[in-house]
């Protein structure tokens, strides 16, 4: 049995997402104490038990504790398997999370997987359905995976009712070390259940920015119906990818600057990889072997090393003079 102590490090919720989906993967049992110890609601948030609870059916698994408060859980896996599966987070939380959880371990499956998730789609430290969608799974794709993804929803915080559909298909991963590139930069500004402008001004602003830093941008608009109510903005070039969530009493041009003036830092850098994808991406090389540089080497990323660390020999190098990421 590993045992894990999730207080460590950033101490959140990344932690025992990691943790899980390596136990699925390498089969080894995982006892994880002090879950989330330093937030100020420790233990497990609903979408973290639905997490834990879609990989238990996933892999034919067992887990203890998995209920929402909870600082301990056992999880034991099993066989995993492909078919259909449905989970409703039952709040706004995070349905990329929660996948990203799940997706190391539906990719070792024998045969297609299909995931239908509601939650929230565009929240607030998450990553997005769109950048989900545009850098996450292209990224993936480049260690061998099939995966497709269909958003049918948005959901916003604090109702959620976003709806997702992931399909997943058998294949061969291998190691994959990616290199800095040259795409086209676009984006998604969008809104439900507020004036049509306020997706047009965050996607004007952000355009403006973008421009000034001698970006040029294709940036869709959407104004919708949705069941809750919230607006944000996703920009995306590569495997270079931000966002920004609205909030009450945020104007819509501050929303789309704050989206716009991070893309400028990733795009500037000359790295290959963001921030962010540079921490999510660290259970794939870890499984697989792999390498990246990026803008900065986050807190989360070293957790999720830390993580990894527990359920494989790979080393994971950072070489800090070029901000290099490597296992092999």
């Amino acid at each position: 049995m590993i045992e894990i102590d999730g207080s460590h490090g950033e101490g959140g919720g990344q932690i025992l997402r990691t943790a899980v989906a390596l136990s699925a993967v390498t089969g080894h049992p995982v006892n994880i104490k002090k879950i989330r110890q330093g937030r100020p609601r420790p233990g497990l948030a609903p979408q973290h038990a639905e997490a834990i609870l879609a990989m238990t059916k996933i892999c034919g698994g067992r887990i203890q504790g998995a209920t929402s408060g909870s600082s301990e859980i056992t999880f034991e896996p099993g066989e995993i398997r492909g078919g259909s599966y449905r989970v409703d987070i039952g709040t706004a939380g995070s349905v990329t999370l929660l996948m990203q959880c799940l997706l190391p371990a539906m990719l070792k499956a024998q045969s297609p997987v299909s995931l239908q998730v509601q939650g929230g789609t565009d929240v607030q430290w998450a990553p997005t359905v769109d950048y989900f969608q545009h850098v996450f799974l292209p990224a993936l794709m480049c260690f061998g995976a099939k995966a497709d993804l269909d958003i049918r929803q948005r959901g916003y915080y604090p109702k959620g009712q976003g709806s997702v559909h992931l399909q997943i298909e058998p294949c061969d991963l291998h190691p994959c070390h990616l290199k800095p590139q040259s795409s086209a930069l676009r984006g998604i500004s969008h809104s439900s259940n507020l004036p049509s402008h306020v997706a047009r001004r965050q996607a004007e602003f952000a355009f403006e920015i973008l421009m000034q830093a001698g970006f040029e941008a294709e940036i869709g608009v959407e104004s919708l119906s949705a069941p809750s109510t919230g607006s944000g903005i996703s920009l995306w070039s590569g495997w270079k990818g931000t966002s920004a969530i609205g909030e009450r009493g945020l104007p819509a041009e501050k929303v789309g600057k704050r989206a716009a003036e991070e893309l400028v830092l990733e795009l500037s850098s000359g790295k290959a990889v963001d921030m962010h994808l540079a921490d999510q991406l660290i259970p794939y090389i870890a499984l697989l072997g792999g390498s990246y540089t990026t803008r900065e080497i986050s807190r989360h990323t070293m957790t999720n090393i830390w993580t990894a660390k527990h359920f494989l020999k790979r080393e994971i190098y950072i070489e800090r003079d070029t901000l290099n990421i490597k296992a092999d």
